[in-house]
């Protein structure tokens, strides 16, 4: 005898195979959560038992990019299926272009009930007018956010009174975004720090905070998966990734991976191969196109994405051959100001600082203690004293023009080889091809929101 679940499931299945009607569609997406910060992708210090338990039951996508390093650039990229200079939402701080048709209003016109439960900074609310806004808990004192309750996406689901209809919903935490939740059963003496960081008492307390908020994520998505599952059924797609990196040093607001690298999971009983890792290039702009495309909605034409419906179905294993990202600013220009873009292939990353006279600063050591200045204050201690803490310091602050990696040998990028001869040639293609991407977003590099508050900053530097 099959158990309700059981049976929903399999009754999900058989529906699909009929071509009955199109999937329910769901993106659960976390906030500031970098890709490498879970055992699902090589970090057993992170307790994260349920995005284990949705990685065994489908796939974990080992490259997927957000095309921005920070919050409301990079939903409004997912929302759009543009990248950032072309739907005008470029910076924290600075909304999406009006008019701009998104994400709900395709899957509405598709014949979804579509709603949003938690983090709300998809803006300006006017081009989203065919989203049901479900309230969350206020988290006090975060502008235009709220915590994500979970109950709200429970009690949404059963009290639908249109069951007969496909469900897209969209449902944003708020962790691991700052501020981090108090160490819940983390030893700092026994996690371990990237490479790029300076091994001090604050920065493994920081680390067992970050991690203890992670936790608490995964918590929230396994309530969603559960809710979803239980009222739902197999006919599911079931996403769960995050907006753009954690807010660490080399992360967050930067293009290197740990800033763009999402984690990704996904999960459709029959559809998604369980316990794959499929190696595909996707990008965020990617994500509109697909669901359109299964929601049997034609994709819009003139976007910057296209549908991995295919690489999903596992019909295709392999989707982008580059991938592009920007930074420019946060809260308009006031903050975290440095622009940059960069083009990523499987092997090379090529980045490009359009301001390397400026020192690069952000909320991390400009900031509060919860922002990382408790850490940071004992980094630039250490660097008094020990070269290599000193190194790291003038490497977070000073950008070359320029920088290239090799990802294969250097997955961290810390060996820049723009200045390499030998991959000269390497160099030049990639540069071409950001120009050429640069040109077609209408992107105006430098000129655009010049920052205001950073022109200066060599007192921030070692020794000055």
């Amino acid at each position: 005898m099959l158990s309700r679940r059981a049976l929903l499931v399999t009754q999900g299945a058989a529906a699909l195979a009929r071509g009955a009607r199109p999937p329910n569609l769901v993106l659960f997406l976390s906030d500031d959560h970098g890709c490498w910060d879970s055992p699902v992708y090589g970090n057993p210090d992170v307790r994260t038992p349920n995005l284990e338990r949705i990685a065994a039951a489908g796939s974990i996508f080992l490259n997927t990019f957000s095309g921005a390093a920070i919050c409301i650039p990079s939903r409004a990229i997912i929302a759009s299926g543009l990248q950032s200079f072309r739907n005008g939402a470029v910076a924290n701080g600075r909304q999406m272009n009006a008019g701009v048709r998104t994400l709900p209003t395709y899957l509405k016109r598709a014949g979804y009930d579509v709603a949003h439960f938690g983090k709300t900074h998809f803006l300006p609310r006017e081009n989203y007018p065919d989203w049901e806004w479900v309230a969350s808990e206020t988290k006090p004192g975060v502008p235009f956010a709220a915590d994500l309750e979970t109950t709200a996406v429970e009690n949404w689901l059963a009290a639908r009174k249109t069951p007969d209809r496909p469900v897209c919903m969209i449902v944003c935490c708020h962790s691991p975004h700052v501020t981090w939740e108090e160490n819940n059963g983390y030893d700092p003496d026994k996690v371990t720090l990237p490479a790029s960081f300076i091994d001090t008492p604050e920065t493994r307390k920081a680390r067992t905070r970050y991690y203890t908020d992670i936790t608490k994520m995964d918590t929230q998505l396994g309530d969603v998966y559960d809710s979803v599952r239980r009222h739902l059924g197999g006919n599911t797609l079931f996403l769960a990734t995050s907006d753009n990196g954690a807010q660490w040093p080399f992360g967050k607001w930067t293009l290197y991976d740990a800033g763009i690298r999402m984690p990704l999971a996904a999960v459709w009983p029959g559809v998604v191969k369980a316990g794959a890792r499929p190696q595909a290039m996707l990008h965020f702009t990617d994500i509109l196109p697909t669901f359109c495309e299964l929601a049997g909605a034609k994709p819009p034409e003139g976007i910057d994405g296209r549908s991995f419906a295919a690489v999903l179905r596992g019909r295709a294993n392999k989707h982008r051959t580059e991938i592009y990202a920007s930074h420019t600013a946060d809260n308009n220009g006031q903050m975290n100001c440095y622009p940059m873009r960069c083009v990523r292939d499987a092997r090379f990353k090529y980045i490009r600082n359009l301001r390397p006279d400026l020192v690069y600063t952000t909320h991390i050591d400009r900031g509060v203690a919860r922002d990382g200045r408790l850490y940071w204050d004992e980094w630039k201690a250490r660097a008094q004293s020990d070269p290599r803490a000193a190194e790291v310091i003038r490497r977070y602050h000073q950008r070359p023009a320029e920088e290239l990696y090799d990802l294969r040998s250097d997955p961290h990028e810390t060996r820049n080889l723009a200045a390499d001869p030998r991959h000269g040639r390497i160099l030049g293609s990639m540069r071409a091809k950001l120009d050429a991407w640069m040109t077609s977003m209408n992107d105006p590099g430098e000129t655009w929101g010049t920052p205001r508050l950073i022109s200066d900053h060599r007192h921030l530097l070692p020794g000055g």
